[in-house]
């Protein structure tokens, strides 16, 4: 089992930033890709970015590209998500996943979620 905590969400102006932070336990992370989506109110889950573990293949929403960095600390089994010139469609309910193979943009090929950080962007 893994278990994900996210932090770092908050209320922020557009054109501002913040860092979202993923904390996984719960097993060895050395072959885990990790993800994060997000979720508007009356939207589908969203593909933000993901990461692999070891190798650090990145790949990124269209939505996102050039303004939102995932990064990955292996030592302290984290993931951040930094969040720059943040936009109201932005808004969203931000969740971090976990799976056990590579990079997919495919929320249900993931097996474990956190339960999920609000960020809202102010007009």
């Amino acid at each position: 089992q893994v278990q994900l905590v996210e932090s770092g969400g908050g209320l922020v102006q557009t054109g501002g930033s913040l860092r979202l932070s993923c904390a996984a336990s719960g097993r060895t992370f050395s072959s885990l890709t990790m993800g994060w989506f997000r979720q508007a109110t009356g939207k589908e889950r969203e593909f933000v970015a993901a990461i692999t573990w070891k190798v650090g293949r990145i790949d990124y929403g269209d939505s996102v590209k050039g303004r939102f960095t995932i990064a990955r600390d292996n030592a302290k089994n984290m993931v951040y998500l930094q969040m720059n010139s943040l936009k109201p469609e932005d808004t969203a309910v931000y969740y971090c996943a976990a799976r056990s193979y590579g990079v997919t943009k495919v929320n249900t090929d993931y097996d474990y979620w956190g339960q999920g950080t609000q960020v809202t962007v102010s007009s």
